[in-house]
C-alpha cells in the first residue's frame, strides 16, 4: 500500500531531510490520501500543524488548487527553512505557502474563522484535542480535518499504553466519533490517519 504511487525526487529528498532532522513526515500513502482529500475539496486555504519538512505541504499542494494557498504553522525555524526548499524544489512558488513559526496552539486563535477548506495535524500528538477544537473553529462546513498518527504504532489500541501521547491521540479519536457535527473515517494508511467532514 506504502509504495502504490512512488515519490518522485522532490518527495524523497525532503522525507530523507525530515527524518534526518528527526521530523518524522507522513508516509507515502497518508500523502497521498492528503492529495486525494485536498483534491476531492477542490482546496483553496489549508493549514497544516506540523511541516514534516516540505513532505505533507508538498502532497497537499499537488491536490489543492492551483491558486491554493497552504499555511504552515511549525515550532521550528530549521524545518520551516526545510519546507521552503523542498517546496521549490517541487516547482512551487512561494505565494502558494504562508510559513508561520510558532508554536500552533498559539498561532492558531489568529487564523480567520471558517475560512478553510482543510486542517492537516502532525504535530504534537499531546495537544491533539486542542488542535480538533482548533480545527473545527478554522473549517467552513464541508471541510476536513484530519489527524495522521492515529494508530500510534500500534499503541492507542493497546489498553496498556497510558502514555501522555497515546491517551490524547485516543481521547480525539473518541471526541470525533462522538461529534453528531462530524463524519468520521479512520484511514488505515501508513500509522493511520483519522479524518472528519465538518456537517454543514
Amino acid at each position: 500500500m506504502e509504495d502504490y504511487l512512488p515519490e518522485d525526487e522532490a518527495l524523497l529528498d525532503a522525507r530523507r531531510l525530515g527524518e534526518e532532522v528527526g521530523a518524522v513526515p507522513i508516509g507515502p500513502a497518508g500523502g497521498a490520501a492528503l492529495r486525494f482529500l485536498a483534491a476531492v475539496l477542490d482546496a483553496r486555504t489549508v493549514v497544516e500543524i506540523g511541516s514534516g519538512c516540505g513532505v505533507s505541504g508538498i502532497w497537499l499542494l499537488r491536490g489543492m488548487r492551483p491558486d491554493g494557498v497552504l499555511t504552515s504553522v511549525d515550532l521550528e525555524l530549521a524545518n520551516q527553512r526545510l519546507a521552503k526548499e523542498a517546496y521549490t524544489a517541487a516547482g512551487f512558488s512561494s505565494s502558494r505557502t504562508r510559513m508561520i513559526v510558532g508554536r500552533a496552539l498559539d498561532v492558531l486563535p489568529r487564523l480567520t474563522d471558517g475560512a478553510y477548506d482543510m486542517v492537516f495535524c502532525d504535530a504534537a500528538k499531546e495537544e491533539y484535542p486542542e488542535y480538533l477544537a482548533a480545527a473545527l473553529r478554522l473549517l467552513r462546513p464541508g471541510g476536513v480535518v484530519a489527524f495522521d498518527n492515529a494508530l500510534w504504532h500500534d499503541r492507542v489500541a493497546d489498553p496498556n499504553r497510558r502514555d501522555p501521547e497515546t491517551l490524547a491521540i485516543r481521547e480525539v479519536g473518541r471526541l470525533i466519533r462522538e461529534d453528531e457535527r462530524l463524519v468520521p473515517l479512520l484511514l488505515p494508511v501508513g500509522d493511520g490517519l483519522l479524518c472528519a467532514l465538518k456537517r454543514g
